[in-house]
């Protein structure tokens, strides 16, 4: 062995790329004057492709696995040099290797409200977000449509460009799926693969594929949104009148338990006062007390009426007031009523206390003058 072949043997050259950036795309192989020595090795990982570029013209294209760069395995790199099977001089060549493996939770989300026209809304707008992955499906159309000569081509430099893209499609798909607006948080795995099919074509003209889309949340806009609570909250209270009618009961008892305290701290009062009263009688030497005289008792308490009309209720109006009511036929024998104390809604012809109301009799007319 002659000391050029054992030299020749020695120096092999060895061309591969490790990353663990988990962000670079493309990678350029970095040669002093991009010299690659003809039968170098060159290792190509899973989840690489490696790319030559030959005086500015895409040449080779490499899938995984180790190659010795020879004639033989290099034929567009070899009918662009003219070789014959005897070259053995060095060439001058760039060397790309592109990351194919997934660039996942990417995110991509709506800068304006979309339009739609919702069959139960009718025209309404939503904001959508979520993430996706991509990845190189075609090494070559990839390096010709997007990366050019960057010699270190990161997934940041893409996304934008493709969120743009989703969001238009996104916005094409929802609105042509017709699914309801109520119904999309149930179908967002449908209005995904939509989406998804939708932006494919479109994406592999870069050499691109987005293996997955997700959306995580469909929103409306907040007087939507408050709108759909306020409906919820009617579906739960049921029946509106019984609801309505059951709230007005729950405040007047709460305002008879109110007038019950106060009567109880007038009664009080009074007590505490004869108590008094008759502590000043006795004498100083304790003599008997002279009788007290006994308090009155408290005038009874004057019932207030509530008049349920059309789903809501009025007053209190005292008795008075509702016998002005019945004479000029605001009040009728039928009208439902309620105070402290009885047992529900009733007609105020069917309250005793009421009844007499509806049985004055209006005086007669006045004598004639003089």
């Amino acid at each position: 062995m002659g000391i050029l072949d054992f030299l020749s043997g020695e120096f092999i050259d060895v061309i591969h790329w490790t990353d663990d950036s988990r962000d670079t795309m493309v990678w350029r192989f970095e040669r002093e004057g991009h010299a690659i020595k003809y039968g170098a090795k060159l290792t190509v990982r899973e989840g690489q492709a490696a790319v030559f570029i030959h005086e500015g013209q895409l040449a080779d294209v490499f899938t995984p696995g180790l190659y010795m760069l020879e004639t033989n395995n290099m034929p567009i790199m070899t009918t662009l040099q003219h070789w014959d099977h005897g070259f053995r001089s060095p060439f001058k060549s760039e060397i790309y290797f592109i990351n194919t493996t997934r660039f996942s939770n990417l995110k991509w989300g709506t800068k304006n409200p979309i339009m739609l026209r919702d069959p139960e809304f009718g025209p309404t707008r939503i904001r959508a977000f979520g993430t996706y992955t991509v990845k190189v499906g075609d090494a070559a159309k990839f390096m010709q449509e997007i990366v050019g000569t960057d010699g270190e081509f990161t997934a940041d430099e893409i996304t934008f460009q493709i969120r743009n893209i989703i969001v238009q499609e996104f916005s094409r798909a929802i609105a042509q799926s017709g699914i309801p607006v109520l119904d999309m948080a149930a179908n967002t795995a449908e209005v995904g693969a939509l989406v998804a099919k939708a932006i494919d074509p479109i994406i592999s003209q870069y050499g691109l594929t987005i293996p997955e889309l997700y959306i995580e949340n469909i929103s409306l806009p907040p007087a939507v949104e408050k709108a759909l609570d306020d409906r919820t909250s009617r579906g739960i209270a049921g029946n509106l009148d019984d609801h309505m009618k059951w709230k007005a009961a729950e405040a007047m008892g709460a305002e008879g338990s109110a007038m019950g305290q106060a009567m109880g701290a007038g009664m009080g009062a009074a007590m505490g006062l004869a108590m008094g009263q008759q502590t000043m009688t006795q004498g100083p030497w304790g003599a008997a007390p002279q009788a007290a005289p006994v308090a009155p008792p408290p005038p009874p308490v004057e019932h207030v009426w509530h008049i349920a009309e059309n789903g809501a209720t009025k007053g209190p109006f005292s008795k008075a007031a509702l016998g002005r009511m019945a004479s000029d036929g605001a009040l009728k024998r039928e009208t439902l009523v309620w105070t402290a104390g009885q047992d529900g809604w009733k007609a105020a012809g069917d309250v005793a206390e009421l009844a007499q109301l509806f049985t004055i009799l209006p005086p007669p007319p006045p004598p004639p003058a003089g």
